[in-house]
């Protein structure tokens, strides 16, 4: 679905990327994290073609980005700021999601139920008439999703798309980027919250100055305390509790995350050995 290989970005004679080589296929739910300016935004708008790489390829569903308008490839990869004002531009909630549907060639007999189940799945079907502007950022944030949402892209790129989010609003988001996995379309994650990346991704690509460090399961990286260490993350809860309460080794050395119920079991079958 995605491909890049050898990706290197120089701006103003700088590098931000350099020499990146992975693939996104259908169905994965990929996690991007790294440090504050280890290029991850830079990535991310070279995988709809708003930037072109220097040298390397970026494709997408076949496509060579530097070959493709934008427009076209705006159709196959939905693409969520971290900031929702840099993306809404239209004067009600209800335009603003028929708007990627009219750039995307998207017939016009379809953009009515196109923007109800968008905004329903975001919890906007009562501010329609509203003015997206005018709406908290938390809500401003789901429009911004549900425009994405309602052109039907075959990959989602979500850069911090649970800020100001409160638990059940995050709950949301997450919840409806996994029922779109479980569709058969990828999603892209980039967040610094370790326990959202913990539970949702099935594969993480760790970004350090420029370059790509890990490309391996959740459980994996947390296992890696010099890696963490490098990009300034911090493991999730379960991993440090895991650590505090004296379990050897890494649970997620294997692969496999750690969940409260494999850590009660190892906490189990510890402490069955211990009394034998």
């Amino acid at each position: 679905m995605i491909e890049v290989s050898g990706l290197s970005s120089s701006i103003r004679n700088v590098r931000i990327l350099d020499g990146l080589t992975f693939a996104v296929r259908p169905g994965e739910f990929v996690a991007l994290v790294g440090p504050n300016g280890a290029g991850k935004t830079t990535l991310l708008k070279h995988l709809n073609g708003l930037l072109k790489p220097s040298s390397g390829t970026v494709s997408v569903t076949g496509r060579d980005t530097r070959k493709t308008k934008t427009s076209e490839l705006a159709r196959r990869v939905g693409f969520l700021f971290q900031n929702p004002d840099q993306q809404i531009l239209c004067p009600t909630v209800r335009e603003e999601l028929s708007f990627g549907l009219r750039h995307c060639g998207i017939p016009s007999d379809e953009w009515a139920s196109r923007v109800e189940a968008a905004s329903g799945l975001m919890d906007l079907a009562d501010s329609l008439d509203a003015d997206p502007l005018m709406l908290p950022r938390s809500r401003r944030q789901r429009v911004a999703f549900a425009s994405v949402l309602a052109t039907g892209p075959d990959v989602l790129v979500l850069d911090e798309p649970t800020s100001a989010q409160d638990e059940a609003e995050t709950r949301r988001i997450m919840e409806t980027a996994r029922g779109l996995v479980s569709g058969g379309k990828s999603v892209i994650l980039v967040s610094h919250d370790m326990d959202l990346v913990a539970e949702y991704a099935t594969r993480v690509l760790l970004l350090v100055d420029g370059r790509l460090e890990a490309d391996c399961s959740p459980g994996e990286l947390f296992c890696r305390e010099d890696l963490l260490a490098r990009a300034n993350l911090v493991s999730p809860g379960l991993y440090r509790l895991a650590s505090a309460l004296g379990v050897t080794g890494c649970p997620g050395a294997t692969g496999a995350t750690l969940t409260v119920d494999s850590l009660a079991d190892i906490i189990e079958s510890r402490a069955a050995k211990e009394g034998q």
